[in-house]
């Protein structure tokens, strides 16, 4: 069992666990994730990891409710205890060059930050670009504040935060001022592909954090499979990150949205359950 240690909300429908973990932080890096089961009753559910201390034994994930499962963990509290917690899984994020830029969108920030974190401890010149559809719904902007940054460029859908538009604009920028030589974006599927076809038009190299469906996160399922330059990989043991540009992405938002129907019904049926009248 691992005890919940910090709950934190940080918009209606996305929260933060520090989780007691003591030997899984002490082998953290940053772009790897956890699998995560509520009560033994409960689906194994990928997250990446958000922070970690080694000294003080703790490990964070943040995630957004969207289905049964996140549903069910936004109703534990500080002093609660989760069924299982494995990890670290995947590799580490890695990437070539001194100058870089690094693109989050929506809960994808969550995996930007510790990204973009490592990175400025690494020596790099770092730039960080922030997306999200509404200020609401942007996350640890504070965290990527206190980063030594190069620049920083905050965009949202409406304009409420930032500049009105998407994160390629403030990229497409960089590119043709020749200011990064990689990139590392993460988030939902079609910012990930506009990011990667935006690189690509100035030969700028990208790596992208997939985020396929997971069952084991060992590689024994193959329910994480992806396609990357013509060939099959497994996200979870030959990622999760990728050359972006290399990534046939209409084939993981398809495979993306496979138990959309059954994830609904599930949803429901928890939701069902869960209510006074019903008790």
């Amino acid at each position: 069992m691992y005890k919940i240690l910090k709950k934190t909300q940080f918009s209606e429908k996305v929260f933060e666990f520090r989780v007691e973990a003591p030997q899984m932080a002490k082998k953290a890096h940053a772009g790897q994730f956890l699998m995560v089961r509520a009560n033994e009753q409960g689906e194994r559910v990928p997250f990446t990891l958000a922070g970690w201390n080694a000294e003080e034994g703790w490990i964070e994930f943040i995630f957004m409710v969207i289905g049964k499962t996140t549903e069910m963990l936004s109703t534990y509290n500080e002093g609660d205890e989760l069924q299982d917690v494995t990890g670290p899984l995947g590799n580490p994020t890695e990437l070539e060059g001194d100058r870089v830029v690094v693109l989050g969108g929506g809960v994808g920030l969550a995996i930007a930050y510790p990204v973009a974190r490592t990175f400025c401890e690494e020596g790099k010149k770092v730039s960080v670009i922030m997306g999200a559809r509404t200020k609401d719904l942007l996350i640890l902007t504070d965290q990527f504040k206190a980063l030594p940054l190069e620049g920083l460029y905050i965009t949202t859908d409406d304009g409420s935060e930032g500049e009105k538009g998407v994160v390629t604009a403030p990229l497409e920028r960089l590119c043709q001022e020749g200011a990064v030589d990689g990139a590392f974006c993460v988030g939902p599927v079609p910012m990930m592909k506009f990011s990667a076809l935006t690189a690509q038009k100035y030969n700028l190299p990208i790596i992208a954090s997939l985020n396929p469906i997971m069952v084991d996160g060992t590689g024994m399922c193959g329910c994480c499979r992806v396609e990357v330059g013509g060939k099959t990989r497994f996200a979870c043991v030959d990622g999760p990150d990728f050359d972006a540009t290399q990534v046939d992405w209409d084939d993981l938002r398809a495979r993306q949205g496979s138990y959309r129907a059954e994830e609904g019904k599930s949803l429901e049926a928890y939701k069902e359950e869960s209510c006074a009248c019903h008790r």
